[in-house]
């Protein structure tokens, strides 16, 4: 495939991404959706792991698999989330489940969705009594319109029936249990504290954070470019609390769909790259759908004006995650790269 052809195709994904996320985030503000996020962070997750839609058959089994999550999670909450040594040990047995299929390179971003839905579910379910009711409903709503939302991006902006998907897929590898039971440790850590600080901010931010930088780095990384992976993580952070006091000058959807277009159009062009960064703007992107988010969520206890606290929360994340993993992983020669 030619250059020309491979910058066009990336500038197709890019935009679909755009327009998924930006149309996505506009209609969950408008029926106040609890977790306006959820959805076209859905959708950027499918859009970003190929040029082609997902085949339909793929899509409603990725819906299964996370609507089976989501169940089971509640059910684990709802059981056993006043007992905490059998709850923390059955939610770090289904994050060791992700870790080691995502080690693998296998799972695409079902397997980060998967971690989404595990750490949600029983953060809300103990920290917030009035959504463990309805938080099966919030995640039908955000499987639904994030696969809505991917086919309509296709729709508006077709891949050409000449040009195939030459999207980048890693080999299978055998999965390395010893790095997912430390991603296991770290993750499963970073939940406890949040669920002993009952900051229900914090928990809607640090361990989303925590868990997409597991799957951001690689075991080769140096000092130098550990550092750009926590700046540019970083950046989605900040990008959130420049275009939330954007929108505080004009708080309509028109604005909020102009903000999340802009900001989407130049994170996800770069996560549609074919690039070794591409993952990290991924990962950006992530960060900033759940700042903005949650500053206009309805949430009790998101309003917008801990913003500077929340940045703080995701560089508190970012190195803990970092130091950690550092510590924790073998040094190993074959170098793994893993999309959040």
């Amino acid at each position: 495939m030619s250059t020309d052809t491979t910058a066009a195709k990336q500038k197709r994904k890019g935009l679909r991404v755009a327009l998924a996320v930006s149309l996505g985030f506009v209609l969950a503000v408008y029926w106040r959706a609890f977790i306006p996020f959820l959805g076209p962070l859905f959708a950027a997750q499918f859009l970003l792991a190929s040029s082609r839609p997902m085949p339909l058959g793929k899509t409603v089994g990725a819906a299964i698999v996370i609507l089976v999550a989501g169940i089971a999670m509640m059910v684990l909450t709802s059981s056993l989330g006043d007992r905490p040594a059998p709850f923390l040990l059955l939610l770090g047995l289904t994050y060791f489940l992700c870790f080691a299929v995502q080690t693998s390179g296998k799972g695409g971003p079902a397997v980060f969705l998967v971690l989404v839905v595990a750490i949600v579910v029983p953060l809300l379910g103990i920290l917030n009594k009035e959504l463990a009711n309805s938080i099966l409903s919030i995640l039908v709503g955000g499987v639904l319109s994030g696969t809505l939302l991917m086919w309509l991006a296709h729709a508006i902006i077709p891949e050409p029936a000449c040009c195939e998907d030459n999207t980048e897929r890693l080999p299978a590898q055998p999965m390395d249990l010893l790095r997912a039971f430390a991603n296991t440790l770290i993750l499963l850590a970073s939940v406890v504290i949040c669920l002993t600080s009952n900051n229900l901010t914090a928990a809607a931010v640090i361990p989303i954070t925590v868990a997409s930088l597991l799957g951001q780095l690689d075991v080769a990384v140096g000092t130098r470019a550990a550092f750009g992976l926590v700046v540019v993580n970083l950046l989605g952070g900040f990008v959130a609390s420049a275009a939330y006091a954007a929108l505080t000058l004009r708080p309509n959807l028109l604005s909020i769909f102009l903000i999340v277009l802009g900001v989407a159009l130049f994170l996800g062009g770069r996560a549609a790259a074919m690039t070794k960064d591409a993952p990290l703007f991924a990962g950006a992107l992530t960060i900033f759908l759940i700042l903005f988010g949650l500053g206009v969520s309805p949430l009790p206890g998101t309003s917008a004006e801990r913003f500077a606290t929340r940045i703080v929360y995701i560089a508190a994340a970012l190195i803990y995650a970092l130091l950690l993993a550092t510590i924790l992983w073998s040094r190993r020669p074959d170098p793994r790269r893993i999309n959040p």
